[in-house]
C-alpha cells in the first residue's frame, strides 16, 4: 500500500471527525453559548451548506492547479476553520468556523479519490480508494466519540482544537508522501457540466439527498434523545455514537460489496429497511435497548446506501466524473441540512426529541420512490453509450 493512502486516510479521519462530532456536544455548545438545541443544529446545517457551496466551487478553482497542490490547500482552510470553531468568542463565530472548515470537505474526498485512484494499479483503484475512505468510518468509531468523550471532559473548545492538529498531520503527511500530479490533459469544465444535462444524474442525486438525509434528521439530535428520552446518561452518548460507527462501517462493507452485482436491488432494500427503521425509532427511543439496536441499524442502513447512490451517479455521468463526484458529496451534505433544519423545526414546534426521526423515515420512503421511478425511466429509455476506457478507470464510490 502506498504510504501517501494512509495520508489521504488521515486528512479523511480527521474531515470526518469533525464533520459528526459536533452532534454529540451540541448540548454543552448550546449551554455555554446560551442558545437552544435547535439553534445549535444549525452548527450541522451551517457545515453541510458549506460543503455543498464548496464542493463544486472549489473543484472547479482547482481545475487550474495540480492535485497535490489542491489537497495540500483543501487541508489548510480544514485546520483554520476548526482553529476558528475551538477559538470562537460567540455562537456566531463558531458557526463561521464550521463553514470555513466545510468548504474544504467535499472537494479533499473528490479530488483525494481520484489520487487515491491513480497510485495504484487499475486493478486495485477501488481497493485504494476504500484504503482513504477507511478514514471516514474510522472517524465515526473512534474520533467522534473519543472528541466526544473530550469534549464533555475537558472542554468542547479542546476537541475541536484536537482535530485542528489533525488536519495539520494529514497536511504535512501529504506534502511529504503525495506525489507530484500534474494536472491532467484534456480535463475541460465544459465536459463536465455536461453530464448534468442527464435527468437520471439529477435523480441519483435527489435520491442521496433524501436518503442520506433520513440518516441525519435522527443522528443530528441524537444526543438530547438518548438523554432525555431514553435515560441515557451525558457519558454514555460516547459509546452509542461508537455503536453508530460501527453501524456505519458495516454498512459501507454490505454497500461496497453489493453495489456492483445488484446495484437498484440493494437501494431499494436499503432505503426501504432505513425508512422503516427510522420510523420504529420514534418508539424505540423510550427504551435502552431498543434505542442502541435502531441506532446501529441507521448507521448500516444509512451508509449502505452511499456506494450505490455515489456509483449511481458515476455511472450515468459518462466520462466526467470529477465534478459529479464533488456535487455529489454536496448532495449528501444538503440532505444533512436539510434534515437537520427539519429536525429542528419539529423540536422547537413542540412535537418532542424523537420527531426528528419521522422526518428522516418520509425522507428516506420519498428516496426509495426517486429509486423505483428512475429505473423505471431507464427500462423505457434507449441504452446509454459506453462511458470511454479513461472513465471508467476512474470510477469513484465514496462519501
Amino acid at each position: 500500500m502506498p504510504l501517501a493512502l494512509l495520508a489521504l486516510a488521515v486528512g479523511a479521519f480527521g474531515v470526518g471527525t469533525t464533520e459528526f462530532v459536533v452532534m454529540g456536544l451540541l448540548p454543552e455548545i448550546a449551554a455555554d453559548y446560551g442558545v437552544s438545541i435547535p439553534t445549535a443544529g444549525l452548527l450541522v446545517t451551517g457545515y453541510a451548506l458549506g460543503v455543498v457551496i464548496g464542493a463544486p466551487l472549489l473543484t472547479v478553482l482547482g481545475d487550474k492547479v495540480s492535485r497535490k497542490r489542491m489537497l495540500t490547500l483543501l487541508m489548510g482552510l480544514f485546520v483554520i476553520g476548526n482553529l476558528v470553531s475551538a477559538l470562537a468568542p460567540s455562537f456566531g463565530a463558531m458557526l463561521a468556523g464550521r463553514v470555513i472548515a466545510s468548504l474544504a470537505h467535499g472537494s479533499f474526498f473528490g479530488i483525494g479519490s481520484v489520487v487515491a485512484a491513480d497510485l495504484v494499479a487499475p486493478g486495485k483503484k477501488a481497493g485504494a480508494i476504500a484504503t482513504m475512505f477507511t478514514g471516514l468510518t474510522v472517524a465515526n468509531i473512534v474520533g467522534v466519540p473519543l472528541g466526544t468523550f473530550i469534549g464533555q471532559a475537558v472542554g468542547w473548545r479542546t476537541t475541536f482544537a484536537i482535530v485542528a492538529a489533525l488536519g495539520v498531520i494529514g497536511l504535512l503527511g501529504i506534502v511529504r508522501l503525495v506525489p507530484a500530479m500534474p494536472r491532467p490533459e484534456g480535463a475541460q469544465l465544459r465536459r463536465e457540466l455536461k453530464a448534468f444535462r442527464n435527468p437520471q444524474v439529477l435523480l441519483a442525486m435527489a435520491m442521496t439527498v433524501l436518503g442520506f438525509g433520513g440518516v441525519f434528521a435522527a443522528i443530528t439530535y441524537i444526543a438530547p434523545m438518548m438523554t432525555e428520552v431514553a435515560g441515557y446518561s451525558d457519558g454514555a452518548v460516547t459509546w452509542l455514537l461508537v455503536l453508530f460507527g460501527v453501524g456505519m462501517f458495516l454498512g459501507n462493507l454490505l454497500g461496497g460489496r453489493y453495489a456492483d452485482r445488484a446495484l437498484m436491488p440493494l437501494l431499494y432494500t436499503t432505503l426501504g429497511g432505513l425508512a422503516l427503521v427510522l420510523a420504529l425509532f420514534t418508539v424505540a427511543a423510550h427504551s435502552k435497548v431498543l434505542a442502541a439496536i435502531a441506532i446501529l441499524l441507521v448507521g448500516a442502513l444509512g451508509f449502505a446506501t452511499v456506494p450505490p447512490l455515489q456509483k449511481r451517479v458515476l455511472d450515468q455521468a459518462h466520462g466526467a466524473p470529477t465534478l459529479a463526484s464533488a456535487v455529489n458529496i454536496g448532495a449528501f451534505n444538503l440532505g444533512n441540512a436539510l434534515a437537520a433544519w427539519l429536525g429542528g423545526l419539529v423540536i422547537a414546534a413542540g412535537f418532542g426529541y424523537t420527531s426528528p426521526n419521522w422526518v428522516g423515515a418520509v425522507l428516506a420512503a420519498a428516496a426509495l420512490g426517486l429509486a423505483v421511478w428512475s429505473a423505471a425511466l431507464e427500462r423505457r429509455a434507449p441504452a446509454a453509450p459506453a462511458a470511454d476506457a479513461g472513465a471508467d478507470a476512474r470510477v469513484l464510490v465514496h462519501h
